[in-house]
C-alpha cells in the first residue's frame, strides 16, 4: 500500500471553511512588513536571525533548540528523513488514525512501514494499543495533539508513557492547533527527560501565515541539530522571514483571533444541538460532526452554496462525517444559516 497526501481543490470563490485556515486574514503588520521588503532584500538570500530570535522568544526556547521549516510540513518530512535514514526498509511509524495525511506518506516516502493504531471508536486516545504496537523496529511514533480531525487532546501522561516506551524512536508531537487548546509539550520537563521527544508548531492558523509557509520544530539541542543536517539551509523565503516576527508582536491581533475561534467553536456546538446533529467538543480551531447517512451530500449542497467544509468521510471512523473550521464569528453564523437551510 502507498500514501500520499490528498489533495483539496482550491475554490475560486466562497467562505473556505474546509482547510483550518485562518479566516480573517494575517495581521496588517505583516503585510507592512513584507511591502518594506527591497528589490536588494528579494534578490539576497535571506538572513534568519530576527526570525529565529523571535520565534524562540514566542515560544520559550533557546535558539539552539529550534528549527524554522518550510510550514510544519517540511518539519514532518525532515523528521521522517532522520527517523528512516539507514534503515533499510524494515523500520516502522506508528501513526494514530484519522491523522494528517503527511505522517504515512512521509514515512512510506522514506521506506518505512505504516503501522496505523486506530482511535477508540468514540475518538478517545487508544493508549495501550499505541505502547503494544511500540517494538524494536519503530522509529516514529506520529502523534497529534489536539488531533485532526476530531479535535480531541491527548493526556500529558499518555504522551510520557509513549516517550518512556518508545525511547529508540523520534515521538513527535504535532501542536499545529495548540494555540486554541489547553497544552503543549514547549516547556514541559518532558522533553528534557526525553530528547527525542519533539513539538512541531505551524503558525498557519492563529497567525494566518499558511501562505507564507513557516512552521518550527523544538526539541532537544542534540535531536535538533540531527534535524538542521538534513533540512535545506534557505527554506523558508524572504517573505516568511520578514513575517514571523511581524506576526508575533502584534499580540492584539493574535488574541482576538483565538477569542473568535473559542467563540465560534461554541456557536457551532449550539447550532448542532440545534439541528440534532452529533459532534464532538474541539480543542482546535474545527469541529467534527456527523450526518448519519449524509454526510457527502451535505458538504456538496453547501458548496454550491459557497460554503466550502471539508469532508472526512474516507479517514478511519468518520463515515458521514465532515470537518468545519471555527474561525471569525460572523462566517461561523453564515455556515449556520446555509447548514439549516440545507437541512
Amino acid at each position: 500500500m502507498t500514501y500520499e497526501y490528498e489533495r483539496v481543490a482550491t475554490p475560486a470563490s466562497g467562505l473556505r471553511l474546509h482547510l483550518n485556515e485562518n479566516t480573517a486574514g494575517c495581521s496588517p503588520t505583516v503585510s507592512d512588513a513584507i511591502r518594506a521588503l527591497t528589490p536588494e532584500q528579494l534578490a539576497e538570500y535571506p538572513d534568519y536571525d530576527a526570525a529565529v530570535a523571535a520565534t524562540a522568544a514566542r515560544l520559550g526556547v533557546s535558539t539552539d533548540s529550534l528549527l524554522l521549516t518550510n510550514g510544519l510540513d517540511e518539519g514532518i518530512l525532515v523528521a521522517a528523513m532522520v527517523a528512516f535514514r539507514g534503515t533499510g526498509g524494515t523500520a516502522e511509524g506508528i501513526v494514530v488514525v484519522p491523522a494528517f495525511d503527511m505522517y504515512a506518506a512521509c514515512t512510506d516516502a522514506l521506506g518505512g512501514q505504516v503501522v496505523e493504531v486506530p482511535l477508540d471508536d468514540a475518538f478517545t486516545f487508544p493508549l495501550d494499543r499505541v505502547l503494544h504496537a511500540i517494538t524494536d523496529r519503530t522509529r516514529i511514533v506520529w502523534l497529534t495533539n489536539p488531533n485532526n480531525p476530531t479535535g480531541q487532546s491527548i493526556p500529558r501522561d499518555a504522551i510520557a508513557r509513549i516517550a518512556a516506551a518508545a525511547r529508540g524512536a523520534i515521538v513527535f508531537v504535532d501542536e499545529a492547533y495548540a494555540d486554541f487548546g489547553p497544552s503543549t509539550v514547549i516547556g514541559d520537563p518532558l522533553l528534557e527527560q526525553y530528547p527525542r521527544l519533539v513539538v512541531g508548531r505551524t503558525f498557519a492558523k492563529a497567525y494566518g501565515l499558511a501562505g507564507i509557509r513557516a512552521g518550527a520544530v523544538v526539541g532537544a539541542r542534540q535531536t535538533i541539530d540531527s534535524f538542521r543536517r538534513v533540512a535545506p539551509p534557505y527554506s523558508l523565503n524572504v517573505c516568511a522571514a520578514a513575517a514571523l516576527p511581524a506576526a508575533f508582536a502584534d499580540h492584539n491581533y493574535y488574541d482576538w483571533y483565538v477569542s473568535q475561534v473559542a467563540r465560534s467553536r461554541e456557536m457551532l456546538y449550539a447550532g448542532f444541538d440545534k439541528l440534532g446533529v452529533r459532534y464532538w467538543k474541539s480543542d482546535a480551531n474545527f469541529v467534527l460532526a456527523r450526518f448519519d447517512g449524509r454526510g457527502t451530500a451535505i458538504v456538496s449542497a453547501l458548496g454550491a452554496r459557497g460554503i466550502h467544509v471539508r469532508d472526512r468521510s474516507n479517514d478511519h471512523g468518520c463515515t458521514d462525517c465532515f470537518r468545519v473550521t471555527a474561525g471569525v464569528v460572523e462566517h461561523t453564523r453564515e455556515f449556520l444559516t446555509a447548514l439549516e437551510s440545507v437541512l
